[in-house]
């Protein structure tokens, strides 16, 4: 191998069984640097990918520390996706897998000298977004929402990875801030974690839903997980460093979704969508909570700019063909054969 050849990659990737990690373990096997990729889970699946290795890795378990200084050795960059959604009525237990988690697979690569060290964190992680509705780049503050443990937790990362850089210059650190991502193999989780089994995707159709009921003054970003893993990738094989928020066009409002499903949208003040979550939500039939609803209400909408110049990077779906993928993986009951993408049995009428 002269100089001049990119040296080959040997990547470990945290949460490689989800929604993100699935589309990121499927990148990298293409990508012709990655020679090695390692996907660790707290359950190994049956998905094969190739040059792909599983490992078995609870971050929460007393071993996890030593386990992951022997799986990070040799390793060239590690991509930090693993999270944990639910309980959300028990902060104590997403803290713990998603903060202290955080802590060891940062602690572990620092310790064993892993060159790059690229993170999930999110647009939840940003303060809420400008009153005239601009779009912000990365140098907007990340403090978050502090009513959702979503937002609480990823902001506290940002704080953690600050210092982490301080201490450790010679990292490469990569915080990667996505809109909402989506694709059809995930969507049987996604509502599992946000919605409930009680809540069937066969409703989410045309004939069924000819008024859709929107929130005034809702307007999201959202993204196909595939082109999130893309930018993953090439963070990974470029020499880049910090944040780099990303997202599709268009954005998404109650119009736009009223048009994916054929329907008429309906505007209604917060207040009475959140009153119904809020009910939905003490009597344990819905899974997100009231505190996720106004962090979402406040999020701001995303500057890509970043991520298209350093990273070459663009989405090859727009936010609307991310949004209808999701729809159709509701409807079909499909998945992946992994822990949390497994297919789900339709929910009775």
């Amino acid at each position: 191998m002269t100089s001049s050849t990119p040296k080959p990659l040997r990547v470990v990737v945290t949460g490689a069984t989800g929604n993100v990690g699935t589309s990121v373990m499927r990148r990298l096997a293409e990508e012709p640097r990655v020679v090695s990729a390692l996907g660790l889970a707290r359950r190994t699946p049956r998905l094969s990918y190739p040059g792909v290795e599983w490992a078995a890795c609870d971050l929460t378990a007393p071993e996890a520390p030593d386990q992951l200084l022997r799986l990070f050795e040799g390793a060239d960059a590690v991509v930090h996706l693993a999270w944990r959604f639910q309980p959300t009525r028990d902060a104590a237990v997403t803290w713990e897998a998603n903060v202290l988690g955080s802590l060891r697979v940062f602690e572990a690569a620092a310790t064993v000298g892993v060159p790059a060290l690229v993170h999930a964190s999110s647009v939840g992680a940003y303060a809420p977004g400008p009153a005239d509705g601009h779009r912000v780049d990365e140098s907007w503050p990340t403090h978050g929402w502090p009513g959702a443990a979503y937002t609480r937790e990823k902001a506290y990362l940002e704080r953690v990875l600050d210092t982490f850089e301080r201490d450790h210059p010679d990292t490469r650190v990569v915080r990667m801030r996505p809109a909402f991502l989506f694709k059809e193999s995930a969507a049987g989780e996604q509502l599992r974690i946000f919605g409930h089994r009680l809540l069937p995707g066969r409703l989410l159709r045309p004939d069924l839903l000819p008024v859709l009921p929107g929130v005034r003054g809702l307007r999201f970003q959202a993204l196909h997980t595939d082109d999130a893993a893309d930018a993953y990738a090439r963070a990974v094989v470029q020499e880049v460093r910090g944040p780099f928020n990303l997202a599709a066009d268009p954005v998404i409002d109650g119009q736009v979704l009223a048009g994916l499903l054929e329907s008429r949208s309906v505007e209604l003040p917060p207040a009475l969508p959140r009153a119904a979550l809020s009910a939905g939500w003490r009597l344990r039939a819905l899974g997100a909570s009231p505190g996720l609803f106004d962090a979402v209400l406040r999020l701001p909408l995303l500057d890509t700019a970043r991520a298209r110049a350093e990273l070459g990077w663009s989405p090859e779906h727009s936010a609307t063909e991310a949004l209808d993928a999701f729809l159709r993986g509701v409807r079909s009951h499909g998945g992946l054969p992994t822990a949390p993408l497994a297919g789900h049995e339709p929910a009775a009428a």
